[in-house]
């Protein structure tokens, strides 16, 4: 018995001296593990502490018997031994991080450490390339796309405003001021053609009104891939006071404010609406026919007043324009129906304009591009005045769009290059941003990005993020959210995975190459590819 008990005890030493608490996985440290991360491994501990006071439970029990030697002793060794296995195997899955535990196909488990395989902290850059690359994105957005963000600007109010004016007052959706969002007004845009996104809200005429249902909200039942998202229904507020709304006056009575079909009381068609058939359910795809349609209307009305050419790029695409001038320059203008939620910078957006697979009716995505661009602002008050975290961005996302332009599409979107950076942002102090430190920034990106698609989790830069600081004033809902992956498809699509993984790599590969080739700079007299003529 006292051998039993003695190896009991070394089980529960290795099972302490074997917790990841003691000893982090290695490249990790516990100042730089998540909270959450951090809560689990104490659960863990808890659940050992757990199993130790039972199996001391167990000892006290049967060292009150009397047993016999000999076969006993036999017996006694071969309990202990097995118990001794399976503390060991359940000390090893509790080091496994749930995250992980998700499918994940044998095929693709480590592609990422493939034989061959390239790192950041492999790949050439060069010093001066990177200064002049930047210093050709800097002096482009400080003069060219100020102008084209006041042309954008001026074109979008005048189509609005004619749009208003084709739209029936008290049966159409109100159309309210644009919101410009995105890389053009972050001051970040490096590849061509130059692209505004413009945020359009809408609002059911009186006395209707939006009510909404948030993925994160109580009572929510929307399925795992719709994290994110959230359902518009439409309500009557019922009759504005007038008494022709009452109940019990018969259908022979006449008001002399109101028609018989316009009496307040009686609620117009859901289809009038832009509902799911008999659903009080906003349906975006009726919603985008709706605002294609209208300003076509509206442009119609005003295209003699310009001197270029206005078409749609994408007729499944409401809002999205492209404006070519005779010299052959283009402008693409992205035109978004989106409704406010309630009286915050939070949108639900009808489209993305990169959106291959978006969600069915009637589930809106719900876009936070505002307070992105005020976190942006936030950071750029307090980094050094030559702080690198724009040209960063630049520089990962021209890479992303030349490799797109070499193999085809990636799981991959600008999104989740800007989603790196605002986590970098949040767990850096500033002066880590100075110019200097561009190269090492830089790698710290592509690094990031590199665990993430070895983890198969990217998380949302605001969603259930408690480091967002206080003055976004970020909505509590949100903040308390459980934190949304954005690299979820990759956990789910074996396929999509291996070819996210090959883009990903052929990009680091291709990297040196891409950016000396479109940099400018003089040599022997002779000018290199310019930004202006490859991007």
């Amino acid at each position: 018995m006292q051998g039993a008990i003695a190896r009991v005890c070394v089980v529960v030493a290795a099972a302490i001296l074997n917790h990841p608490l003691l000893f982090p996985q290695e490249n990790a440290s516990l100042r730089d593990q998540d909270e959450e991360l951090i809560a689990r491994m104490r659960e863990r501990e808890e659940r050992l502490e757990m199993e130790k006071a039972r199996l001391e439970l167990e000892l006290s029990q049967s060292g009150s018997k009397q047993e016999e030697p000999g076969a006993e002793e036999a017996y006694s060794w071969c309990l202990w031994s097995t118990v001794t296995f399976v503390i060991f195997f359940t000390i090893e899955l509790c080091r496994v991080d749930p995250a992980d535990a998700e499918i994940r196909p044998a095929e693709d488990e480590d592609a990422l450490l493939e034989s061959g395989s390239i790192t950041p902290s492999t790949v050439v850059l060069d010093k001066d390339i990177l200064s002049s690359f930047c210093h050709k994105c800097t002096r482009a957005s400080a003069h060219e796309n100020w102008r084209v963000r006041e042309f954008v600007e001026g074109l979008a109010d005048d189509l609005l405003e004619s749009l208003r004016s084709v739209c029936d007052r008290e049966a159409d959706m109100e159309v309210g001021d644009f919101v410009g969002v995105g890389s053009m007004f972050e001051s970040w845009k490096a590849c061509r053609p130059l692209t505004c996104d413009l945020l359009v809200p809408f609002s059911p005429p009186e006395p209707h009104s939006f009510r909404f249902q948030l993925w994160c909200g109580p009572g929510a039942d929307a399925p795992p891939d719709l994290q994110g998202c959230g359902r518009i229904s439409v309500h009557a507020d019922g009759a504005a006071g007038c008494l022709c709304g009452a109940a019990g006056l018969g259908d022979d009575v006449l008001c002399l404010l109101h028609g018989g079909s316009d009496a307040p009381g009686a609620e117009r068609g859901l289809d009038e609406l832009l509902c799911s058939r008999n659903t009080p359910l906003l349906a975006k795809d009726r919603v985008m026919r709706w605002f294609q349609i209208s300003v076509t209307k509206a442009w119609g009305r005003i295209s003699h007043k310009y001197d270029f050419e206005v078409t749609f790029r994408n007729l499944d695409a409401a809002g999205a324009l492209k404006v070519r001038f005779r010299s052959g320059k283009v402008i693409v203008m992205n035109i978004i129906p989106v409704v406010q939620l309630e009286d915050t910078d939070a949108y639900f957006v009808s489209h993305f304009p990169s959106d291959a697979d978006a969600p069915a009716d009637p589930y809106w995505p719900l876009s936070f591009a505002v307070y992105e661009r005020n976190l942006l602002k936030h950071f750029a008050k307090r980094l050094p005045g030559n702080s690198c975290h724009l040209h960063c961005l630049q520089i990962v996302t021209f890479l992303h769009k030349k490799q797109t332009g070499l193999t085809g599409k990636s799981a991959i979107t600008t999104y989740h290059l800007k989603t790196v950076l605002l986590h970098l942002l949040l767990s850096s102090s500033p002066s880590a941003w100075l110019a200097e430190s561009m190269e090492h920034r830089l790698r710290d990106a592509l690094g990031f990005l590199q665990r993430s698609l070895q983890e198969k989790t990217l998380r949302h830069a605001l969603i259930g993020n408690r480091k967002v600081p206080e003055e976004i004033q970020l909505p509590e809902v949100i903040r308390r959210a459980e934190p949304l992956n954005l690299f979820r498809p990759l956990v789910l699509q074996s396929d999509l995975y291996a070819a996210t993984v090959r883009h990903y790599q052929e990009m680091l590969r291709n990297a040196p190459v891409l950016l000396q080739e479109y940099t400018p700079h003089l040599s022997n007299g002779g000018l290199h590819h310019s930004l202006d003529q490859s991007l």
